[in-house]
């Protein structure tokens, strides 16, 4: 197929400012995506503009920036058109920092209990989120070098904090003298999708699902979401579950009892609802029957810009335990399925009552203590 004067249309409407509209631009024959893209970049020369356009191979896409877009394209094309909304993480700060070398979740959960048996050696986790802070004493030994997707030229360093208390949660291992995270012998590679502010567009995430898939994660930590579906992000988050990688996402916190946010709403996904110290749903959490496990995300401390500590409140806060749990479980019994760590989790669980009496929870809330009660007490440390 000739796409020449599509790329024509595209390279006079690509915004150059980046305020405008973006779309995804996703390819359902294999052999049109390839043509297409071959076509792209022979033009790239003559029309500049077109090396704004980014590509997924794994999804068969093209993400373009652009002030407005004939609703036709798609049909005669070939691909099917998306908008590419906003996303933003699920995190609020309480406002206050402070050192807590041991965060009473981690204690919660029973973590330490489960390192006699695993401590989620060698597992890599992909942090789709804002960076991380890597001069940070606790995540000295914990971080991968990750990619960013904003400056490629760059390590994804955090400029926002929200990325590096997920990988402090998940991965710290200051021993002693500082703070311990669920799995301390994992590693997490930052993955920058999300600016200062907190917030990427659904093309940064597919991105960042797509270098996780490239890069043999074990797992993929998404503490985020939006309220719209996305067939896109839908589609790469199946690539990533076809691929083995197991896919923890939270909830969100709109007190909402039977509806979550994308993309912990879809099935191939370990949907992560947040409780307090009081062992209850947390006020803020939504709850309900689309939540696969509850795990702290009350005033939560963790590790900080500047090499220092920050409580927060967020189901974003609930899904680092859990990334961090799954890492304890895939360490110890390497290619678990996502249905089988699901059975396990649940099994496991302790009981957790609502914060209102009108919905009885349908998931309990992580116990990563009771993960390997069943096993030997043999077993050498992962």
């Amino acid at each position: 197929m000739d796409y020449s004067k599509f790329l024509r249309y595209l390279s006079e409407h690509v915004d150059t400012s980046g305020t405008s509209g973006r779309y995804i631009l996703r390819f359902a024959n294999r052999f049109q995506y390839k043509e297409c893209l071959r076509q792209l970049q022979g033009y790239k020369r003559q029309f500049p503009a077109l090396r704004r356009v980014r590509i997924s191979p794994l999804l068969q896409a093209f993400f373009c920036p652009l002030s407005q877009i004939n609703g036709s394209v798609d049909t005669r094309f070939g691909f099917t058109l998306e908008e590419d909304s906003r996303i933003r993480v699920h995190s609020t700060s309480s406002g206050k920092e402070k050192r807590q070398p041991q965060p009473w979740g981690v204690k919660r959960i029973g973590a330490q209990d489960a390192w006699s048996v695993s401590t989620g050696n060698q597992i890599r986790i992909g942090v789709i989120d804002t960076g991380a802070d890597y001069s940070h004493p606790d995540l000295r030994y914990s971080l991968g070098r990750g990619i960013n997707l904003l400056n490629r030229g760059m390590l994804p360093y955090d400029d926002n904090g929200h990325g590096t208390h997920i990988a402090g949660t998940i991965a710290a291992s200051g021993g002693s003298r500082g703070m311990m995270g669920v799995a301390p012998r994992s590693i997490v590679y930052p993955v920058k999708a999300f600016d200062h502010n907190g917030s990427a567009y659904v093309s940064d995430i597919i991105l960042g699902i797509d270098w996780c898939i490239r890069n043999r994660m074990h797992i993929i930590n998404m503490s985020f979401g939006m309220k719209n579906k996305s067939q896109s992000l839908q589609n790469i988050i199946s690539k990533a579950h076809a691929a083995g990688i197991i896919v923890v996402a939270s909830s969100g916190n709109d007190k909402k009892s039977r509806n979550i946010d994308y993309p912990a709403r879809y099935p191939n996904t370990i949907s992560v609802g947040a409780t307090g110290k009081d062992g209850r749903i947390a006020s803020f959490s939504n709850y309900g029957p689309y939540i696969d496990i509850y795990a702290p995300g009350e005033k939560i401390t963790s590790c900080w810009l500047g090499g220092g500590y920050h409580e927060m409140n967020g189901t974003s806060m609930a899904t680092s335990h859990v990334s961090g749990a799954v890492a304890l479980l895939l360490a110890a019994r390497p290619g678990m399925k996502l249905a089988e760590i699901k059975r396990k989790l649940r099994r496991a669980a302790r009981p957790v009552a609502a914060h209102t009496a009108r919905s009885k929870p349908t998931a309990g809330e992580l116990n990563a203590s009771r993960l390997f009660r069943t096993r030997s007490r043999g077993k050498t440390t992962s």
